[in-house]
């Protein structure tokens, strides 16, 4: 199923701004997108108006060959018989009720037959075989999360909405169930929209990343292009660890040469704003290197496992950022040589 989202916009009473100002974005069947941003952007507002549980106040959203308009009615409500489901952050399942009668909950329009076969497929499409009598408090966080997950699937639903259904869990099981709903989703052939303020979440689940800021959709692209083109200043800030060192570009020939404060290079570039700007340098994109030719002094070292995260002082003040080797014994207050090893040319 397609959801095609076109200049939709969400406004509350309380608010001058709206909180979903003229957002449009396409889904293709059995496509999985991410909504990404800080708190308040506007991700989960505009999740809830594509479930029908906030008023449109212009706009429509489309599932195709479903119409709907912008008004929510019933065939925008998550529920039972609805061609949308959605998962919440907090599983919201039945304490009571075993997992087979939670996966079956909305499925009250089947035969008991039917609902026992389709409560038995979902059950293997989570790997939850033999789970069936089992209660809810009786499962892992993660567990939990996947009988959620069937029971949203169990309706075969046209477009799955999930809203940070990974917040409860840690950072270690999230990265692991991201990569298994992904799969299941997959498998399923189900369209999804997934809403996360995660960045390694979003690009682990995602085919296309969409980045909001202050209600506005300000890039929807594949995860690769988000992170290594981004469109604007915001997103380039946004997605991973960076810094902006003052520079300017100047055509020479096919090539252009960007004059900054880690020295004069050469790149290969199709445009390149000629103003003055400001060159996105990520912290993989400078590596510690002996005989480097650019000079600093370390002011914070961050131990993050396989890698530590440097602040490093120029002589001239700029601030840089540097993923080195864990085991280089550098620390803070120590020399440090760099060299730069551009793999995109980002000027704002």
């Amino acid at each position: 199923m397609t959801l095609r989202i076109n200049q939709l916009s969400v406004r509350y009473a309380q608010r001058d701004r709206p909180a979903v100002d003229a957002v449009s974005l396409s889904l293709a069947p059995g496509e999985i997108g991410v909504l990404l941003g800080p708190s308040g952007c506007g991700k989960t507002s505009l999740l809830r108006a594509c479930a029908g549980l906030e008023p449109i106040a212009s706009g429509t959203v489309t599932l195709s060959p479903l119409g709907v308009d912008g008004a929510p009615g019933p065939a925008m409500r998550a529920g039972r018989s609805s061609p949308v489901g959605m998962v919440f952050q907090e599983y919201a399942l039945f304490p009571h009720l075993t997992v087979a009668a939670n996966v079956a909950y909305g499925l009250g329009h089947q035969s008991k037959a039917e609902r026992v076969q389709t409560v038995a497929e979902m059950l293997e499409l989570v790997d939850l075989v033999g789970a069936d009598a089992v209660l809810p408090h009786e499962l892992s966080g993660g567990q939990q999360q996947r009988v959620a997950l069937a029971r949203a699937l169990a309706p075969k639903p046209n477009i799955l909405l999930l809203d940070e259904p990974f917040s409860n869990l840690d950072v270690d099981r999230r990265q692991q169930l991201a990569e298994e709903v992904r799969a299941i989703l997959k498998r399923a052939g189900t369209t999804a929209l997934f809403v996360t303020h995660d960045q390694r979440e979003a690009f682990t689940i995602a085919d296309t990343v969409g980045v909001m800021q202050g209600g506005r959709l300000v890039q929807w692209a594949p995860p690769q292009t988000i992170y290594n083109q981004p469109l604007t200043r915001f997103v380039a800030e946004f997605i991973g660890d960076s810094v902006f060192v003052p520079a300017t570009a100047r055509a020479h020939g096919d090539d252009w040469v960007i004059d900054s404060a880690l020295g004069t290079f050469s790149v290969s570039a199709q445009t390149l704003p000629t103003e003055t700007s400001h060159l996105r340098v990520r912290a993989e994109e400078l590596v510690a290197d002996s005989e480097g030719p650019i000079q600093g002094q370390v002011v914070k070292r961050s131990f993050r496992g396989a890698d530590a995260l440097c602040t490093v002082q120029l002589p001239c003040g700029q601030p840089l950022i540097a993923s080195i080797p864990s085991d280089d014994p550098v620390r803070a207050g120590d020399p440090i040589r760099l060299r730069l090893a551009l793999r995109h040319v980002n000027l704002f």
